[in-house]
């Protein structure tokens, strides 16, 4: 293998090889980009993409099992959601973060943060602010982890559903 920049050839290292700690974070950061680049990310793809191909890769990638950083995300909202103003009206099952709202009951996948609503699990579509270079207000026990604040933010949306006034959501609800 060449690097670049002209420096002499550099052979392959055996994986048992690679100090461990160096291991785990090349492994993390494959793992962060295969989940920011699937098409499972886009809450609009719920289409499955021309003829409908790629509808069950879709609906398993935002409510199948959780990755190790979704089942991470899951030990803190454990944790984190007792000692929320919601917690009355959240519980963690499996998968799901579920939501008792005035309107509907929800559940918030904890990989994804899709969400389904009850009784007949029709998907709910709450895209949130595109900008993830906005400046956090105070301090999050969970920085470096957008998701787990999406999934907060739809929660505490949700558990009071009757104050909700956008028009997209409502047609939704």
């Amino acid at each position: 293998m060449r690097p670049s920049g002209g420096a002499a050839p550099v052979e392959p290292l055996p994986i048992a090889d690679v100090p461990p700690l160096v291991l785990s974070e090349v492994l993390r950061d494959v793992d962060l980009f295969v989940g920011v680049a699937s098409v499972g990310n886009d809450p609009t793809w719920q289409d499955g993409g021309p003829e409908g191909r790629h509808r069950e890769y879709w609906t398993s990638y935002g409510f199948g099992e959780l990755s190790q950083n979704a089942q991470t995300r899951r030990a803190l909202l454990e944790r984190l959601v007792p000692r929320l103003a919601i917690a009355d009206r959240c519980t963690i099952e499996g998968r799901f973060l579920h939501v008792a709202g005035s309107r509907r009951t929800y559940r918030i996948h904890l990989g994804s943060g899709n969400i389904l609503m009850t009784p007949n699990d029709q998907y709910l579509c709450i895209v949130p602010k595109a900008d993830p270079a906005a400046p956090q207000v105070g301090y999050l026990p969970f920085e470096g982890d957008r998701m787990t604040a999406v999934i907060l933010s739809k929660a505490v949306l949700l558990a009071d559903d009757s104050r909700i006034t956008d028009p997209t959501i409502l047609s939704q609800l």
